[in-house]
């Protein structure tokens, strides 16, 4: 998958989602500079819950909050 240069303007745009690395780069960057258009284009629900717990160690503390307020699934189970 490639992502435009609104979103990745500088190093990598182009990811295999086979890689887990990869895959969970083009997540945080998707979560951190994506607009509502790019997360229901290149966000699947699924891998990003499978993913969650890895992921959201990679965002900073505002945007981990949001989505997990927003979607509780996200929530760690003992905050849930």
């Amino acid at each position: 998958m490639e992502l435009p240069l609104h979103l990745a303007w500088s190093g990598l745009r182009a990811f295999d989602l086979g890689d887990e690395k990869l895959l969970l780069g083009l997540y945080r960057i998707v979560l951190l500079n994506g607009r509502y258009e790019d997360y229901t284009r290149y966000l699947d629900a699924a891998l990003l819950v499978a993913h969650w717990p890895i992921l959201r160690k990679m965002l900073g503390r505002g945007v981990r909050t949001a989505w997990e307020d927003r979607f509780t699934q996200l929530r760690p189970a003992a905050a849930a």
